[in-house]
């Protein structure tokens, strides 16, 4: 069975950053190399080289099937606004491919890294309104303008809601060294401790912030923040015993449960985790009605024909009803959404409201 014609295109794209990237590589070893031993003939540095741009000749010279039979055959992209192979980018690569093969035409994901987010979110926002262009967001897509910053952008009126991919819940992890076993004996030592202990984030405005932050509000304690630039970081000094506490996506937490060295206390969603089903609600360990979730999901321009949008989200459920893509999102601690766009519109300006409150609330302001 051959490849299907997403697949090569996307195949090809990627294999052509990977060559530039490789030949910018093979260029530094060659300039080392020639430090090193500068009597060497030239022709041996150069060799590495010239066999990078002979295999770059295949990789250019991969064959994609004729667009001819496509309806529509401009390609299609999905931006990610942060590195690839992020938490961003696999929600989109889980359904993608599946989503191609139902509009029938060609689409890639594209990674536009920068300014947290920014770069790409602005190459979305000014992109032809065509439906061939569409922004891979989640909740924290509103949390730079609401933490009074510029991003040259408009949250919400620069953008149409496409489709809802999926809902990520929380897990709060403490150290072992802490003697609590429920949210409520957490609380209950912070309450008469206050700003003794504390909690990592991924940085000051991430959703792991915002999540302890409404957390610590809620429940009315005190803890100290430490920021770090990523989850990882910020989850791997919990483990070694530095701080106390760090709130990570189920996205990630899977790597820490089986660690003695840690506990997972309770997850931010409405019901346990299909995933995790062992670890309780905050709901049920502690602390009544609280929740946060965050959701992932595809927009485009403003001023994308309805017709498009309808188009594309019919696509992107059909995707999510297959058992493989279902089972993807699920594997990445996403529960799969089957939103029509005016659903997920509800849900878009509803988080944009809970966002914007959740940013004064906890008085969170841009560094």
């Amino acid at each position: 069975m051959g490849l299907n014609k997403a697949f090569l295109i996307d195949l090809r794209h990627t294999l052509f950053s990977l060559l530039l990237e490789t030949i910018r590589g093979t260029m530094n070893t060659v300039l080392y190399c020639k430090r090193l031993f500068p009597l060497a003939p030239a022709r041996v540095l150069v060799l590495a080289l010239a066999l990078t741009a002979w295999a770059g000749l295949g990789v250019m010279a991969l064959p994609v099937p004729s667009l001819a039979q496509s309806p529509n055959s401009a390609m299609g992209r999905i931006i990610v606004p942060f590195a690839a192979g992020g938490a961003r980018e696999m929600p989109a690569r889980a359904i993608y491919q599946e989503m191609a093969q139902a509009l029938g035409e060609h689409w890639i994901i594209e990674s536009h890294q920068g300014a947290g987010g920014a770069i790409g979110t602005v190459f979305v926002a000014k992109a032809e309104p065509d439906g061939k262009t569409l922004l891979m967001a989640a909740s924290s897509h509103f949390v730079t303008a609401a933490l009074g910053s510029k991003p040259h952008y408009d949250a919400v009126k620069d953008f149409v809601p496409v489709g809802n991919i999926g809902t990520q819940s929380y897990v709060l992890l403490i150290s072992a060294k802490l003697p609590f076993k429920t949210v409520a004996d957490f609380i209950a030592y912070a309450k008469k401790h206050p700003g003794e202990m504390n909690y990592n984030s991924a940085g000051i405005g991430s959703s792991t912030h915002l999540a302890m932050a409404y957390f610590c509000r809620q429940a009315g304690i005190e803890l100290l923040h430490i920021p770090y630039k990523g989850t990882q970081e910020a989850a791997n000094d919990v483990v070694a015993g530095r701080s106390q506490a760090v709130i990570v996506p189920t996205a990630g937490v899977g790597v820490y449960l089986s660690d003695p060295r840690i506990k997972a206390l309770a997850i931010t969603s409405h019901h346990r985790a299909a995933l995790h089903p062992n670890i309780p609600t905050v709901d049920e360990s502690g602390l009544k009605d609280f929740y946060f979730e965050s959701w992932f999901g595809l927009l485009a321009p403003s001023g994308t024909p309805k017709a498009s949008v309808q188009r594309i989200n019919s696509a992107l459920n059909q995707a999510i009803s297959q058992d493989v893509v279902r089972q993807r999102l699920l594997s990445q601690g996403i529960e799969p959404s089957h939103d029509s766009a005016e659903e997920f519109e509800k849900v878009f300006l509803a988080d944009k409201a809970l966002m914007t409150r959740l940013v004064q609330e906890v008085g969170l302001k841009a560094e």
